[in-house]
């Protein structure tokens, strides 16, 4: 038993030992008068005190002084502590831990180094902070993860820590990053209903071709493999695959970490349809309504996609009745011998409930009151799903948030509240740029834009640009106010000077020197409809030359070179579109007018419409035409340099700008007073980047044609060819080839057509 004793004893004094490399054994107890600190470097005295479980005019003993000593080791500052007492004074010896004066990356080529940085700071890891081995192991560790992440399964990745002066270290971080290893087979076992080939189109992942090297999707990822997986599960269960599953997969790499390969194994199961769907519940709205909303029928094959918009839409329909969290929970009933599913949509609305307070975050710059005066939600009023969603359109519209999130919080102890929250990130409105762009219209033009869309965050838009290109040259100031009144009047002015040079372009040559500036305003009507007003004033030189057409040397010779006159506009819209930067659905209307008095006396109207249909997830139908008319009156004509012309980017592709329509004796495009064009696109993503937004292509039809005082239908100039769009890393670029279908003599080609610019 003694033994036994002793050996305890000494156990309890090691493991004392341990967690104290300098324990206070034997210290005698004493009432502290002072303390003081030493061997410190970088801490302030006064953060060891604040951290010191002892203070002045306490009394220590041995048990306090293991306390403390633990307590100043718990900071991580420290990698010694010592105490000692000198005449009823503690003194506390510290050696502190080296800070990271810096950290160097070398050999890393994959990623930008404020990307690794971000990464390590959460760590623990960053310049200023105390140094930590274990810190150093993790980001080796998350480094090598961020690797992986990319496909270089070869990385290594070695750190050096060398000693400075005045206790600090620098770390640098050296990466042999290797080649990247890249998919080189995907194989999709135990398919019979569908090719593997179109199973293999649902994926992102991919073998290399001829895009990989810009989309990256012959890299493999985990989080890219399970996204995949889960789109081919919705495309079995799409098409009536109720059972199917993924029994396992497989990847492999090579020893040389080069190639990988992924085998899926499936289970398809069979194919079933709907025998019934009927609904259950409360019901509190007429049960024929919500029965309209039900997407799945009987005798359809079964599809998950329908079912859940058809839950999701009962639910969004009782939501706009103020039951914030009703649930439309559909249960299945299976027959397998028929191989037929009903449905049971059990409906519960739960409590109606008021919006007690809605707030908005994320918003630094833009003030509250821009964000508010879009939302159609009110406060203290019942909840509505679908104005509260219609809120984060307009909010989403205003184009000054590159996000727009909401969400719906109860409010404790009041179970029939809730508030909403609008969560926006604020994106960069203003811009200084000087700019270079290349078109098949302009050859090459210069810019350079002072621009702010939401002045001092109050959403007010400014505008300086200069513009000079080998057709147009404009210096023009632009103002807007959204909102000059509560009720979303909007007012603006425009002030501007244009140079137009027509000589490059296939109409007859002439040069206008314009000075003018005017105001508008727009007044909304409905949620999507707005009309619009301004009056503009503008002088005119113009020039014409000895080679211009017969029609423009009478048109100066009866009225001059120089015009001043005046132009009130107005117009009415009606914009449905969901997206005005990717879209997918609805409408864009737009009937437009102008009325010009003084010098020029002449009439112009307009008419576009725009019709944007989700034809699949990844198919965008689009068809769009446009109409204008326009005369003099007052016996003075319309003025030449106001025809309408057509052909090029955004009218008839295939043609060269301004090129269709009458022509003088020797070939030259004069224009006419009456426009009629029209396209189809479908729009569908770049093959091997599906899901690439910032790449987009189009089949296309276009149609157009410019006349003088009648309209034959069988005069149309018709194209067809295929479009590219893509958000360059460097700029936009719009790319098309088109082949005209019944050109005539006369007409000029120009199949290939770009638009390129950029900011630097």
């Amino acid at each position: 038993m003694f033994r036994a004793r002793v050996v305890a004893a000494v156990l309890a004094a090691l493991l004392l030992a341990a967690a104290a490399p300098v324990a206070a054994q034997g210290f005698r107890p004493f009432v502290v008068k002072d303390i003081r600190v030493e061997g410190l470097q970088r801490t302030e005295p006064g953060t060891v005190f604040s951290y010191l479980p002892v203070k002045v005019g306490d009394s220590i003993d041995e048990g306090k002084a293991q306390a403390a000593l633990r307590a100043l080791y718990a900071t991580g500052f420290f990698q010694e502590v010592r105490l000692e007492a000198e005449n009823d004074v503690l003194v506390v010896f510290v050696r502190e831990r080296p800070a990271i004066a810096q950290i160097d990356f070398s050999g890393m080529r994959e990623f930008e180094p404020e990307t690794l940085r971000k990464a390590l700071r959460e760590l623990g890891m960053a310049e200023g902070r105390i140094f930590d081995r274990s810190s150093l192991e993790n980001a080796e560790k998350e480094i090598k993860r961020q690797y992986l992440s990319r496909g270089l399964y070869g990385a290594e990745v070695q750190t050096t820590v060398t000693p400075l002066e005045r206790n600090r270290v620098g770390i640098n971080i050296a990466v042999t990053e290797g080649e990247v290893a890249k998919i080189r087979g995907i194989n999709i076992v135990g398919a019979q209903a569908f090719p593997e080939s179109e199973l293999l189109e649902q994926f992102v992942l991919r073998t290399p071709g001829w895009l990989t090297w810009y989309t990256k999707h012959d890299r493999y990822s985990r989080e890219r493999l399970a996204a995949d997986l889960e789109t081919l599960r919705s495309f079995y269960q799409n098409r009536g695959y109720l059972d199917f599953s993924v029994e396992s997969t497989q990847v492999s790499i090579t020893p040389d970490r080069r190639d990988i390969y992924i085998t899926v194994n499936l289970r398809e199961g069979d194919k079933y349809t709907v025998s019934d769907v009927r609904l259950s519940g409360q019901m509190l709205v007429p049960r024929e309504e919500l029965e309209k909303l039900i997407q799945l029928k009987p005798g359809d094959v079964f599809s998950r996609e329908k079912l859940v918009a058809s839950n999701k839409a009962i639910a969004d329909r009782l939501g706009n009745e103020g039951y914030a969290f009703a649930n439309a929970n559909a249960i299945p009933e299976l027959d397998k011998e028929k191989r037929t599913v009903a449905f049971n949509i059990v409906i519960d609305p739960g409590r109606r409930v008021y919006v007690r307070r809605i707030d908005v975050a994320g918003n630094s710059k833009t003030r509250d009151e821009v964000v508010r005066r879009e939302m159609r939600q009110l406060e203290g009023a019942f909840y509505d799903a679908s104005k509260i969603q219609l809120s984060r359109r307009r909010i989403d519209r205003t184009q000054y948030f590159a996000e727009v999130g909401v969400e719906t919080h109860p409010v404790e102890g009041s179970p029939d509240q809730v508030d909403v929250v609008y969560t926006v990130k604020e994106k960069p409105t203003g811009a200084v740029l000087l700019g270079i762009g290349f078109s098949s219209v302009e050859d090459v033009a210069l810019s350079a834009s002072l621009t702010q869309s939401n002045v001092f965050g109050t959403g007010k838009f400014l505008s300086l640009n200069v513009n000079s290109g080998s057709v147009n040259t404009v210096y023009s100031l632009s103002y807007l106010d959204p909102y000059y009144t509560v009720d979303g009047v909007s007012q603006g002015f425009d002030l501007y000077k244009r140079e137009t040079d027509a000589s490059s372009l296939a109409v007859g040559p002439y040069t206008t020197d314009a000075v003018g500036g005017g105001i508008k305003f727009g007044y909304p009507v409905a949620e999507t409809v707005s009309l619009d007003f301004g009056l503009n004033l503008e002088s005119v030189r113009l020039e014409t030359f000895a080679n211009s057409p017969l029609q423009y040397l009478n048109f100066v010779q009866s009225f001059g070179n120089d015009y001043t006159y005046g132009a009130a506009t107005a117009g009415v819209a009606r914009d449905t579109r969901d997206s005005l930067i990717r879209t997918t659905a609805g409408t864009y209307q737009r009937a437009s007018s102008e009325l010009a008095s003084g010098d020029l006396q002449y009439y112009r109207l307009g008419y576009q419409h725009q019709w944007y249909y989700p034809w699949s997830r990844d198919l965008t139908l689009a068809l769009g035409g446009e109409a204008g008319y326009a005369a003099g009156y007052g016996n003075r004509p319309l003025p030449f340099f106001k025809n309408f012309f057509v052909g090029g980017p955004g009218t008839v592709r295939g043609y060269r700008p301004f090129s269709l329509g009458p022509q003088d004796a020797i070939g030259n495009t004069v224009g006419g007073n009456r426009k009629l064009t029209g396209s189809a696109e479908l729009l569908f993503p770049m093959p091997g980047a599906n899901r690439d937004p910032s790449l987009r292509l189009a089949a296309f039809l276009d149609a157009g044609q410019v006349y003088v005082n009648k309209i034959e239908l069988s005069d149309l100039r018709y194209s067809t060819g295929l479009a590219l769009f893509w958000s360059s890393p460097l700029g936009p670029l719009r790319l098309s080839y088109a082949y005209p279908l019944n050109a005539e003599s006369g007409d000029r080609i120009q199949r290939l057509q770009f638009t390129f610019g950029t900011g630097f």
